[in-house]
């Protein structure tokens, strides 16, 4: 409905501006489209619903703005259907919706279309592929690869939402120079003992003992064997991908995302040669020092180092026959790469290298970056020095954290109920916990925070959720003359016109990349209705028991509506 207003509106105004302009002589000339870009939302709900500004019509007009939108108001008239009033605000032109007839209309489309309410099909027809998560094998799944893997999860259902189908790829750090070292470091360090009661773990002090310069000519010895094709570097590598997947998808079925594919950087080990005489073909490879590179200098990127001077390959090259293979097997129309900033020259180049090979679709690819999760201390965590954080630690101490907030609220809960509850609030703290930040932030990772029942947490919402179900479970029989509504009062309005903001916020989302977008908008919404909870009476008021209930439904199927594409689940009990 908003929107078929907002046309009208535009029409309407494009239709006046002409008219005026032709009475005053002047040469203006304006298209719907613009006006409508025009339309701005006014501050506040007793300004309108939408607002136009006649600033820029005054050189023209030769008039003061507060005069144009007087004689603006004039010209069109008395409102029409959907428009309740048509107002002036000094030089603003204030138009209000028909705000009772939008209440009943959004609620049946909320009723109606119900985990549907909010999409569109912006995208049908069109695939998206998110490379995304890809932590390293035969090192633990630190936090370092969690935002990858949360926010990369919420934009593919974001894209979902808005038509596209997505394919999730996580694409495992599965090959290169670190394989030498964590190869060379099991012969050195190596204890199958350890290695078989705990392999992650004795797989990082491996790691950590053998990432030294003394040791680098080692390593690098090492990976040379490895994509040579030795038979007893083949084996161990093998043997820590097999023990590093295990412990992966236990993490991964924890926090409930899946992948369509699972692949790594190893799938492209024999696919260097094509990549190296297309890059010869086109002249861009040039030898520096032994080693093969693409000067992008004149782009202001640098070199890009495609060839080792031992002849292996690099990150670089590796993910250039990626993304050719994706674009044959998949045949996308967007190809998003979700990984941290410090890696965004790194995907400036492999695009540019695309572009420069005549690859037409290189202007398809994206890198979706993000900024690092911070200690306590303020500074970032590296696992070389052996300074991480499990993910499985992690999840436990905010578990725990979790079933401490929920007994105190329900005491006699069952262990296995409290565990259940425990498992979505601890997601719904780490998933929230990260995605209400812009993506490209630093985030101080606090546990503690995010785990909090009040304010800007995941928790929040969850209880926002289960308080309006706790109404909806009070009421026996359920009035049906939602139809017979009087005046809105204030909050009632509020909850309306955040309710119908949902579909502007999907699109928003979607448009920058960035489930903040959601994620803010869930929290305002949850706000705002308990706001209204406390202000006005679902079930005493019987003149309006009926649109309340109503408003209490459509608020809950909107919030779980919004918190699903979080990757968050709803609670009917906290």
């Amino acid at each position: 409905m908003e929107e078929e207003i907002k046309q009208k509106i535009s029409v309407g105004l494009t239709k006046t501006i002409k008219k005026l302009s032709k009475e005053w002589e002047t040469d203006l000339k304006l298209k719907e489209e613009q006006i409508l870009n025009l339309l701005e939302t006014p501050p506040t709900y007793d300004l309108g619903d939408f607002a136009f500004p006649c600033f820029f019509l005054a050189k023209d007009f030769k008039m003061s703005p507060q005069d144009i939108a007087l004689k603006i108001k004039e010209e069109l008239g008395s409102p029409w259907t959907g428009l309740e009033d048509i107002q002036t605000q000094g030089p603003y032109v204030n138009f209000f919706l028909d705000r009772k007839h939008l209440a009943l209309d959004l609620i049946k489309n909320i009723k109606t279309q119900g985990n549907d309410f909010g999409s569109s099909e912006i995208g049908k027809g069109q695939k998206i592929v998110i490379d995304m998560s890809s932590p390293n094998i035969a090192k633990p799944f630190g936090i370092g690869h969690l935002r990858s893997t949360i926010i990369g999860n919420s934009i593919a259902k974001i894209s979902e939402f808005v038509g596209y189908k997505s394919i999730k790829i996580n694409y495992l750090g599965d090959w290169g120079t670190q394989f030498g070292k964590m190869i060379f470091g099991y012969n050195k360090f190596g204890d199958g003992k350890k290695l078989k009661t705990n392999p992650i773990k004795h797989l990082l002090e491996i790691y950590v003992k053998s990432n030294k310069e003394t040791y680098e000519e080692n390593a690098r010895e090492e990976f040379k064997k490895l994509e040579q094709g030795n038979k007893e570097s083949l084996k161990l590598w093998e043997k820590f991908k097999k023990l590093s997947l295990k412990k992966f998808d236990e993490i991964y079925s924890t926090l409930g995302i899946d992948f369509d594919v699972v692949s790594g950087e190893s799938k492209y080990n024999n696919k260097m040669e094509p990549i190296i005489n297309q890059l010869n073909k086109k002249k861009l490879l040039k030898k520096s020092e032994g080693a093969q590179i693409v000067d992008l200098k004149k782009y202001n990127l640098g070199v890009a180092l495609i060839q080792k001077t031992d002849g292996t390959s690099l990150y670089a090259t590796r993910d250039l026959a990626a993304a050719i293979n994706r674009k044959k097997e998949y045949s996308f129309n967007k190809l998003f790469y979700e990984a941290g900033q410090e890696q965004t020259l790194h995907f400036k180049q492999v695009f540019k290298i695309l572009e420069l090979l005549g690859y037409s679709w290189a202007s398809d690819c994206k890198h979706i970056s993000h900024g690092l999760y911070l200690g306590k201390d303020g500074k970032r965590f590296a696992t070389r020095k052996g300074k991480t954080i499990f993910m499985e630690d992690i999840f436990k101490e905010t578990q725990e954290l979790a079933k401490k907030e929920i007994k105190k609220r329900s005491p006699k809960l069952s262990k296995k109920e409290l565990n259940s509850r425990a498992h979505k609030v601890t997601i719904a703290s780490i998933f929230y916990g990260d995605l209400k930040n812009y993506r490209e932030n630093n985030i101080l990772f606090d546990i503690g925070r995010f785990t909090s029942f009040e304010g800007d947490t995941g928790p929040y919402l969850q209880y926002s959720y289960a308080r309006a179900s706790s109404i909806l479970k009070k009421i026996k029989k359920v009035p049906s003359n939602v139809s017979k509504l009087k005046d809105l009062e204030e909050k009632e309005l509020q909850l309306v016109l955040k309710l119908n903001e949902f579909p502007e916020a999907v699109q928003k989302a979607y448009k920058n990349l960035n489930p903040a977008e959601i994620a803010n908008y869930s929290y305002s919404l949850a706000q705002i209705f308990n706001e209204f909870y406390h202000e006005c009476p679902v079930i005493q008021e019987k003149e309006k028991q009926a649109f309340r209930i109503s408003l209490v439904k459509s608020f809950r199927q909107v919030l779980k509506n919004s918190l699903n594409l979080l990757g968050i689940n709803v609670l009917d009990r906290m």
